[in-house]
């Protein structure tokens, strides 16, 4: 446990840790703004067809003269009779209020702004026939957080975690301002991208950082720290929305603070066991010495030298900078064995996910606080969670928020549809366990994979959570075959995936692998790799004058 060593004598959990980690934590209260903020930007108000232009509403009776009624007795939503309706109303639930021949909303709709003002959907009729385009305007979301998952997990292995941040900053607070002032849907559809783009890069970027600067006996409580931070967002989207209605000034509100998160970023240390990593150590050395002096250990960051680094991260120093690439998952067969179980685990995460909470008008109470409930839920489920990760394992309770939530889904799809309380207790408990199984993926999958390739896996698993984002909203459509086809689906992913938790290693207490043979060792036993860390233990923080002349 060299680097681990070298952290714990420089400070452990200092200053620098402190601060770092809060800044970097920061955004992520936004990012859970923006991956849910369509639930209030794309809300679909009440509406109905406008009458013709040549329509006189005071001859003609009413605006309900135009109007047929469904079979709740409600003004359907796209169709109008094609000629004002002047007898008596027909019973509800025949077809059109009897012989009135309908037709479809040629000249618009007309909206209920009461509690939505201002939606993409009220500004450019994304209803009737449209209605397919606002679930686009998500997917669409959800295909550049892939792709960004895929270039920015890549890039970070590439050219280090700051540099990636500080792009991804700025491509956030562009595209999401430029998103406010669309004049178009193509135009917002394609600044959204952008926006999904960089925030995934910042939700990888943000969790490896803060792992490599920390000490072992600490990650768990940062993945925690990431997932209440995340949690929180949740509650500031929900009052934010209920503020600020106007889907322009929301979506402005929670993109603008990411030019300010542009600028302190500039002051982030890159982390020293990537520049080791990468075969620099002069720049390891300087981060670590900067490191020191913010901590207040300037005695212990003045031993450090080239030979004490060279002898204590001889493993880092001889790793093929060459290796970091998303091949050398499949190539490797302990990497392979990884990715695969892994990415099973992402999948079913956010499939089941995005599947409960991108349908929050579904529940048929207020959005604002469904949303609020959604977001309190996580609370109690992440300190769980973190007691579980923290005192028993990352397996157990990986496997055990994946199976409870699954279970939950399932007995969903059985309770009748009438029993509304009921089957949103259980909505809400799921979405808890699903909630806790994202916090804990980060933090295992951070651990599971080597540092040479951390972030490309990564990046990786989030790509596969963000195909189950995708391909979500489509299982919906089963629920024309029957209405609980869907939560059965929802429920079945998660509980199988929890099967898969089995085959994966335990990482409590355990230093992060480095290389693939790290990995390897790992699989095969621990004598190989306890060995070699107490060597690396005997490594003096300071190598004697004697030794330096070969004595």
């Amino acid at each position: 446990m060299a680097f681990n060593d070298l952290l714990l004598q420089l400070g452990g959990v200092g200053r620098f840790q402190q601060i770092q980690v809060a800044l970097v934590v920061l955004p992520l209260f936004l990012l859970a703004s923006h991956n849910t903020l369509q639930n209030f930007t794309a809300a679909i108000p009440s509406h109905h067809c406008r009458p013709p232009a040549h329509s006189n509403l005071s001859e003609d009776g009413g605006l309900a003269a135009w109007l047929p009624q469904d079979r709740q007795g409600q003004p359907a939503s796209c169709l109008r009779f094609t000629s004002p309706q002047r007898g008596p109303p027909f019973p509800n639930g025949t077809e059109t209020n009897g012989t009135g021949a309908t037709e479809p909303c040629s000249d618009g709709w007309i909206y209920d702004n009461s509690t939505f003002p201002s939606t993409i959907v009220t500004e450019w009729d994304l209803v009737c026939s449209y209605r397919a385009l606002r679930q686009l305007a998500q997917s669409l979301y959800m295909v550049g957080v892939l792709l960004g998952a895929m270039i920015f997990g890549y890039l970070a292995d590439r050219l280090g975690r700051r540099k990636v941040l500080i792009l991804n900053y700025l491509q956030t607070a562009v595209s999401g301002t430029c998103a406010a002032f669309a004049p178009n849907f193509p135009a917002y559809c394609a600044f959204r991208l952008l926006s999904g783009m960089s925030l995934a890069g910042i939700a990888l970027n943000c969790v490896t950082l803060n792992v490599e600067w920390m000490p072992i006996h600490t990650r768990a409580y940062v993945g925690t720290l990431i997932g209440y931070v995340y949690s929180l967002g949740q509650f500031f989207l929900a009052g934010v929305a209920y503020a600020v209605p106007h889907w322009r000034h929301l979506q402005l509100l929670v993109s603008v603070p990411f030019f300010a998160f542009f600028i302190y970023s500039w002051f982030f240390i890159e982390s020293a066991r990537w520049y080791s990593s990468s075969g620099r150590l002069d720049l390891t050395l300087r981060a670590l010495q900067r490191v020191a002096w913010i901590n207040g250990k300037r005695e212990e960051g003045a031993k450090l030298s080239m030979e004490v680094l060279q002898a204590s991260l001889q493993k880092e120093l001889t790793m093929a900078k060459g290796q970091a690439s998303a091949l050398e998952l499949l190539r490797c067969p302990a990497l392979r064995r990884l990715f695969l179980c892994l990415s099973m685990l992402w999948f079913a995460t956010s499939f089941a996910y995005y599947g409960l909470v991108m349908d929050l008008q579904g529940f048929g109470v207020s959005i604002y606080l469904i949303q609020v409930i959604f977001g309190a839920v996580d609370l109690p489920a992440k300190l769980v969670c973190f007691l579980i990760i923290n005192n028993m394992g990352r397996r157990p309770a990986q496997m055990a928020s994946l199976l409870l939530a699954g279970i939950c889904i399932l007995i969903n799809g059985v309770i009748p549809r009438d029993q509304s309380i009921v089957r949103t207790s259980l909505a809400v408990l799921g979405k808890g366990c699903l909630a806790s199984s994202f916090n804990c993926i980060f933090l295992y999958t951070g651990e599971l994979y080597p540092t040479m390739i951390r972030q490309t896996g990564l990046g990786m698993g989030s790509t596969l959570a963000r195909v189950g984002s995708i391909v979500s909203p489509l299982v919906s459509m089963t629920a024309e075959i029957y209405p609980s086809v869907p939560l059965f689906i929802y429920g079945a992913v998660p509980v199988a995936a929890s099967c898969v938790v089995a085959l994966l290693p335990e990482t409590l207490d355990q230093p992060l692998p480095d290389t693939v043979q790290d990995v390897e060792d790992r699989r095969r036993g621990k004598r190989r790799q306890q060995q070699r860390e107490q060597q690396k233990q005997m490594v003096p923080l300071q190598v004697s004058t004697q030794e330096k002349n070969g004595l």
